[in-house]
């Protein structure tokens, strides 16, 4: 009696233990087609969009949106860092273009909403007209939103009139007047001043060089990793900024032969190593270590896989379908919890919800918004690999399930 009691006792444990690993290495929403999931990542682009660019389009976003933070004296910088960050993520997909389609013509109204929001953003005597050179965080996101512009240069840049350019390129010069730090900010100059030469010809030498120069021969610490200044930082800024930053200058360079741009190669070859190490850091459930500095910008730490994805520099251990699937169940996560947003639709500061504590005191509800950079590849057509191939499972799924994996290896340049 006792012999069977052992046995039964043992067989329970081991089918407990498998319904336990099954069940965590078994992603929901698996059976969902490549077109049904960027169906979620369009309604979680226009979940973020909607309050922002309806505001600003109003000149009402000063007057509407939410201030959450541990520091009080920032609001007047939340606003461009809401709009400058969304604009980051959101612009690839804009730059498809209206269509017939549904999503089509919700991109043609974002489209819109976004043109008439940036020249209110950048009016002087428009309500909502922004701090961009005030020091020192209007620099930021003058980055961000410059870089935004580069990557839909048909839809925003080139549907916006003559004043609302004169306007933009007049509030970027503006930021010259802030020093970055020694750090991934000087990333946000050189991005200016890309933005200033690919819309007008000119730029400051010394404010785009100085920063590239510092990461290519000082800061770069291997297999992919760069320091955020001289010191290794264990967190998520080689994505949130520096590889996607450094890689976008660069093509911006080499487009116009600035002397350097020969680096592109070599930070192509990096930022697709550490596209390769963010893929792995997604477990088989789709969480990721909640480790370092900015943690609020929640799935903004996979800015650089993304970007990966949308200008195809993904390694070749790595399937486009298999970053969508891990990213969209990171993405499902996430947001499960109402607690991410308010009443009115405003993103609340936190990691699965309304979560302040985890942040610092540089963060406030316009800061968030970076995470929007995880919706990059909404700028690949619906035909693209990365949407139409079928579910596949990422590194840690498969590995967790037996399924054979290669050996990871690091970068030596």
């Amino acid at each position: 009696m006792v012999k069977m009691a052992i046995q039964l006792f043992h067989k329970t444990i081991i089918a407990l233990s498998l319904f336990t690993v099954c069940f965590a290495i078994s992603p929901l929403h698996a059976e969902e087609t490549g077109i049904e999931q960027r169906g979620y990542w369009v309604e979680t682009a226009v979940k973020l969009a909607d309050p922002i660019l309806t505001n600003l389009a109003d000149n009402t976003l000063k007057i509407n949106m939410p201030y959450q933070s541990l520091e009080a004296s920032r609001r007047e910088f939340s606003f461009l860092e809401a709009f400058g960050r969304l604009i980051c993520g959101i612009a690839p997909w804009l730059e498809l273009g209206p269509d017939n389609t549904p999503e089509g013509q919700l991109r043609a109204k974002y489209i819109d909403l976004t043109l008439k929001g940036l020249k209110n953003a950048v009016n002087p005597d428009a309500p909502d007209y922004m701090v961009f050179g005030k020091p020192m965080q209007p620099l930021v996101d003058a980055a961000f939103l410059a870089q935004g512009l580069l990557r839909a240069p048909e839809q925003l840049w080139g549907n916006l009139d003559e004043q609302g350019k004169q306007w933009v390129i007049t509030e970027l010069k503006r930021s010259r007047n802030i020093t970055p730090s020694e750090n991934n900010w000087l990333l946000f100059s050189s991005i200016v001043e890309a933005a200033i030469l690919e819309f007008t010809g000119e730029y400051d030498e010394h404010r785009l060089m100085y920063g590239i120069e510092k990461f290519r021969d000082q800061w770069y610490k291997g297999d992919g990793i760069y320091g955020d200044g001289p010191n290794f930082h264990m967190d998520y800024y080689n994505s949130f900024v520096i590889h996607p930053m450094l890689t976008d200058i660069l093509i911006i360079m080499k487009k116009h032969n600035i002397r350097g741009c020969e680096f592109l190669d070599t930070q192509v070859e990096r930022h697709t190593r550490y596209a390769e190490q963010l893929e792995r850091f997604i477990s088989p459930e789709g969480t990721f270590p909640a480790v370092g500095r900015s943690i609020v910008y929640r799935f903004g730490a996979f800015h650089a896989l993304s970007h990966a994805a949308l200008i195809h520099i993904l390694p070749e251990s790595i399937t486009p379908a298999q970053v969508r699937s891990a990213l969209t169940v990171v993405m499902r996560n996430q947001l499960k919890s109402p607690e991410n947003f308010d009443k009115n639709g405003w993103l609340k500061v936190g990691f699965t919800g309304d979560q302040i504590s985890m942040s610092e005191s540089y963060i406030n509800t316009g800061s968030v918004y970076l995470c929007a950079s995880v919706l990059l590849p909404l700028g690949l057509p619906a035909t693209d690999e990365f949407w139409s191939a079928p579910f596949t499972p990422w590194t840690n799924l498969k590995a967790w399930n037996g399924q054979q994996v290669k050996a990871d290896k690091a970068l030596k340049n």
